[in-house]
């Protein structure tokens, strides 16, 4: 295989986009398992004074990431994000102006492999979402088990990133006033599984959950579509029935996060890696769909409502794809 180098006179800006994204892919993959690591260490060696007052601060803060947790604007304001943000680049668009009287509920799609969208447009200060939505405050729902992991669960709650529980979701979508928006990427692990460039397979179908809490506090539902999310890697051929996919699919129920094979570029070469490509992401916020408030919602409510969702986001793709080079004939594949 020919190696394709960087060239040497690479200016300066492009190093530094370079490098934001290496740290953001290396803290999304192995920061967690080092702060475990860390703790670890602090108590095979008996560092008790460091320790036993953070476990102890822990046992009282356990419940934050489930009520709104504890974002540090210095965090988001990091330079870093820049950086980050120009490095694909990432662009925030919306297509209706939302009123900060009422909360809303964002169905991010598609996850893509690590969801650089969501992060970018939702978890910085550098995106145009204060911007294009004044009065609002975001919260990004991530897996849960994520904010079990010590040290870890401080820095992501500084992005403003919060439990994906019921009790997180009803906790933000609750408040009185309006003002919040919740972030969900609602095809989960699963769906990055079929994260391959070109193809646009949404796993929606089973998730209802989301419909369910917005009926029950009269959250307003919006879709949101991420151009250019799957282009970010390649992932090896893993089709529905192989083996590759049995033993991921197997791995994803065991774990509750997938396992996808994906490479990309390199740091000083654009040939092989782990770093992503400098594809654009355009991230779309669709129309919002208007929701009654309904305490007990029926099974019957909860499917029609959970079909104009579908009907909306579909509606979504379709007006925006050929702005960002999509064919005409494709068209998303929801399972």
């Amino acid at each position: 295989m020919k190696i394709e180098f960087a060239p040497l006179n690479i200016p300066l800006a492009r190093r530094l986009q370079t490098a934001a994204v290496l740290q953001w892919l290396v803290t999304f993959l192995l920061l967690a398992e080092v702060c475990v690591g860390i703790f670890v260490i602090l108590i095979i060696y008996n560092y008790w004074f460091l320790y036993i007052p953070y476990l102890t601060w822990l046992y009282f803060d356990w419940r934050t990431p489930e009520q709104g947790g504890r974002r540090s604007n210095w965090i988001r304001n990091w330079p870093l994000w820049k950086y980050f943000k120009d490095y694909f680049p990432i662009h925030l668009m919306k297509t209706w102006d939302l009123d900060p009287s009422h909360n809303y509920l964002f169905g991010f799609h598609p996850h893509g492999i690590l969801s650089a969208g969501a992060f970018g447009n939702f978890c910085s200060a550098y995106s145009d979402f204060k911007e294009l939505f004044p009065g609002f405050t975001v919260y990004v729902h991530v897996i849960s088990c994520l904010f079990r992991c010590p040290l870890f669960r401080e820095y992501l709650m500084g992005y403003g990133a919060v439990s994906v529980s019921k009790e997180s979701l009803s906790y933000v979508l609750s408040q009185e006033g309006g003002g919040n928006i919740s972030v969900i990427v609602l095809g989960g692990a699963k769906e990055s599984l079929d994260a391959h460039p070109g193809k646009f397979t949404l796993v929606i179908r089973p998730r209802k959950g989301f419909i369910k809490i917005a009926l029950t506090h009269g959250a307003h539902l919006v879709p949101v579509f991420s151009f250019g999310e799957n282009d970010l890697f390649k992932q090896i051929n893993n089709p529905e029935g192989s083996w590759l996919r049995t033993v991921q699919e197997k791995l994803q129920q065991v774990m509750g996060f997938a396992l996808p094979l994906f490479h990309a570029r390199g740091i000083f070469q654009y040939s092989f890696g782990f770093i992503p490509y400098r594809k654009p992401i355009h991230t779309v916020v669709g129309r919002p769909i208007p929701v009654q408030q309904t305490l007990h919602p029926t099974p019957e409510q909860i499917e029609e409502l959970h079909q104009t969702y579908m009907e909306e986001l579909r509606k979504l793709f379709e007006e925006h794809k050929g702005k960002y080079g999509i064919p005409e004939h494709e068209t998303l594949i929801f399972k």
